[in-house]
């Protein structure tokens, strides 16, 4: 029997090991959104994940690798998005959107952020993040036309929105006025599409 096609005595399919690694993956970005990179273990990880911690290490080598892939996973995803959207007098508002969209998944915000803060350590995560950044940037010139303060502020308010998004601001507006105004101003009109 192949071992990437293994099944149990009862006759179900057990996960190959392309799934097995994708659940695990999968599990990595929930942890590391939670904890960051300093805040997880691969014991974290296999544990969401419900296999054993030498299973994870087998099939990603050290917890750094492992970050490098997750964070590499999520901003793959997230340029995907971007550079789904067209070039033409629309874009700006589908750029838009497709940040919107991103929105949805606070453990991709999480995780990028956690890239962006370990910054130079590892060194691939580092790499990758200021390629995303330049990359959004890029994305958002050539798909509108805008001009560089204009790609600028889009990259900006998007850094604004995850901070927002990882503080959980929209949950705890009651706490402070000026918090509630500057989630309104920023989230509140993304909620209401009047960006």
């Amino acid at each position: 029997m192949d071992s990437d096609e293994a099944t149990t005595t009862e006759g179900a399919r057990r996960m190959n090991r392309v799934e097995r690694r994708e659940q695990i993956l999968a599990a990595a970005i929930v942890a590391f959104a939670e904890g960051g990179y300093a805040g997880t273990t691969t014991d974290q990880v296999a544990r969401v994940a419900g296999v054993s911690q030498p299973y994870v290490v087998r099939l990603f080598g050290t917890k750094a690798d492992l970050f490098v892939e997750v964070f590499d996973h999520v901003a793959g995803q997230i340029l995907e998005r971007f550079e789904r959207v067209a070039p033409g007098p629309d874009a700006k508002e589908r750029m838009a959107d497709a940040y919107t969209d991103l929105i949805g998944d606070p453990n991709w915000l999480r995780v990028l952020m956690h890239g962006f803060v370990v910054g130079a350590e590892p060194a691939a995560v580092g790499t990758r993040a200021r390629e995303v950044l330049g990359r959004v940037f890029e994305l958002y010139r050539s798909r509108t036309g805008a001009d560089v303060d204009a790609a600028r502020t889009f990259v900006a308010t998007g850094m604004l929105l995850n901070v927002l998004s990882a503080l959980e601001a929209p949950r705890h507006v009651d706490e402070d006025e000026n918090l509630a105004a500057l989630v309104e101003c920023s989230i509140g009109r993304i909620a209401r599409g009047t960006r």
